[in-house]
């Protein structure tokens, strides 16, 4: 790297050295996510920092169509961030903004517009939690066959392109449960 900087209080100098532990600023141009590691060579395997069910969720929609390029600009960058959960329904293709509260969203809205140029508006969905979908180790299996085909509507993809099954009551979450004991739910996308 050509020139990371070491932080300390509202000091900033470039280090040459950096130790484990050392919290070191690198300038970036997209390529890091939150939690990412660097080392010199070895290869560290771990599983990263886990995506919990949220409580509220909406539609995204495009306010001005001329903004699209913006929008998907910011609401990735924003989801990248933490502010928020992104899935897309599979048979759609619609976006739903998961949220653990309902201020997010005006700050999602506020962001979006103010940092990205883009406005948004939303429309609820009656969702009641996230369920990240440990599937079978076959594909072919009848039993989540017939899941995936009655609740289509239900299923979308995370940032990770995860199966996600987004149920509307505890109920539906029981019924999955007891119907097709083959798949197994998660509130954490790590599992």
């Amino acid at each position: 790297f050509s020139s990371p900087n070491a932080f300390f209080a509202e000091k900033k100098e470039v280090v040459d050295i950096s130790y484990a532990g050392d919290i070191v600023g690198l300038h970036d141009t997209g390529n890091f996510k939150i939690g990412d590691t660097l080392t010199e060579g070895e290869v560290l395997h771990f599983k990263g920092i886990p995506s919990f069910s949220p409580e509220h969720f909406r539609y995204i929609n495009n306010a001005d169509p001329l903004k699209s390029k913006q929008l998907e600009k910011g609401i990735d960058q924003l989801m990248d961030e933490g502010v928020a959960q992104l899935f897309r329904l599979d048979f759609n293709g619609r976006k739903v903004i998961g949220t653990v509260g309902a201020l997010q969203y005006e700050v999602i809205q506020y962001r979006l517009e103010h940092e990205y140029g883009a406005k948004c508006s939303y429309e609820n969905f009656p969702i009641y939690k996230a369920c990240w979908v440990e599937a079978p180790d076959n594909p072919k299996d009848p039993e989540y066959v017939d899941f995936l085909r009655v609740k289509q509507k239900y299923l979308a993809r995370d940032k990770q392109q995860q199966l996600v099954f987004l149920a509307d009551s505890a109920f539906s979450i029981e019924m999955v449960k007891q119907k097709y004991p083959s798949l197994k739910l998660h509130f954490t996308s790590e599992f």
